[in-house]
């Protein structure tokens, strides 16, 4: 099967200000795995054949990614992925409905170390603003990094709100969840001595003052 064909099967198409609808999209509702920032695809890839009782949606700005992701998915083995061309911004759930999603995977997001770059980090709070309604009542964020500066930089993030709570008594851990797939970007840092670490945030409801 060529790109184009897998394009079609894969690649969900989509209009501005449309919500999408994912009893229409997915052949079988199912609990929704969202990752932002598919990068090689591995994640998506495999991950989606371990767990055929969840949905995945891959979401991913650069378009050449997106073919990269596509030429590691095969449609019989795959068939509970699809990929959105998207940038995550406040207008994002015009597009994809809130309370839809019950884990956002984010793996290795470009830590932008030096420190005249931090402005350009995927995580800052209106990056959480965003992908807070995405998310369902008790729904999840995981997130790795192997770049230290980025972990500190990240907890405290997520320590100035009170709209998500960690599963890690210090916000992040250095030790493999069980579940994780090492992706490209993992062993690549790890041969380096960049071990990544690992978050997992829980999404709770804002207090009324």
């Amino acid at each position: 099967m060529n790109i184009e064909e897998k394009k079609s099967f894969f690649v969900i198409n989509f209009e501005k200000d449309k919500l999408l609808q994912f009893d229409e999209i997915f052949e079988y509702q199912k609990p929704i795995t969202m990752e932002i920032g598919s990068g090689k695809g591995e994640f998506i890839a495999i991950n989606s054949r371990f767990h055929p009782e969840r949905n995945f949606i891959g979401i991913e700005l650069k378009s050449k990614r997106i073919v990269t992701t596509l030429k590691k998915l095969d449609m019989t083995k795959n068939s509970n992925v699809r990929l959105l061309n998207l940038f995550i911004d406040e207008n994002v759930t015009k597009i994809i409905p809130a309370g839809s999603i019950d884990e956002l995977i984010i793996y290795h997001p470009d830590p932008w170390p030096k420190k005249r770059h931090y402005k350009r980090r995927m995580f800052q709070h209106a990056f959480l603003d965003a992908i807070y309604p995405l998310l369902k009542e008790n729904g999840y964020i995981k997130i790795s990094t192997d770049c230290t500066n980025y972990a500190d930089w990240i907890a405290a993030l997520f320590n100035e709100r009170n709209d998500f709570i960690s599963i890690y008594k210090d916000g992040f851990k250095s030790i493999v969840p069980e579940d994780h797939f090492w992706t490209y970007f993992d062993k690549l840092q790890s041969e380096k001595g960049q071990e990544p670490l690992f978050f997992i945030y829980k999404k709770i409801t804002i207090p009324i003052d």
